[in-house]
């Protein structure tokens, strides 16, 4: 009866193999879901960015304003008769240690 069970336990387990560790087993499935959740996260963030540059090759084409906006920003063109004023971030500098006074030689 024993070497029965032990036959039986051991037939269970091959047939549990291909299931869990084989070509199409649960272990691959497991991975390749997880694979496929990644490659469409990469294609959501894809898309999004297609979107963003498909508007902004469609105001390129339609008018100037894109060009000239893309100009001022990237190239620091201005128009001609324009004046241009560049403002900088508010400067906050370290307080300055007064310099200990000195007294002029010969005094």
């Amino acid at each position: 009866m024993r070497a029965v069970t032990l036959i039986l336990a051991a037939l269970l387990l091959l047939l549990q193999y291909p299931l869990w560790l084989g070509k199409g087993g649960w272990l691959k499935v497991w991975d390749l879901n997880r694979q496929v959740e990644a490659q469409r996260q990469a294609n959501q963030q894809i898309r999004a960015r297609n979107t963003l540059l498909d508007a902004e090759v469609r105001d390129l084409k339609q008018g100037t304003e894109a060009i000239e906006e893309r100009a001022r920003s990237e190239l620091g063109m201005i128009k001609r008769g324009e004046m241009f004023f560049q403002f900088t971030g508010s400067q906050t500098s370290a307080p300055v240690a007064a310099a200990p006074e000195t007294k002029p030689a010969g005094h």
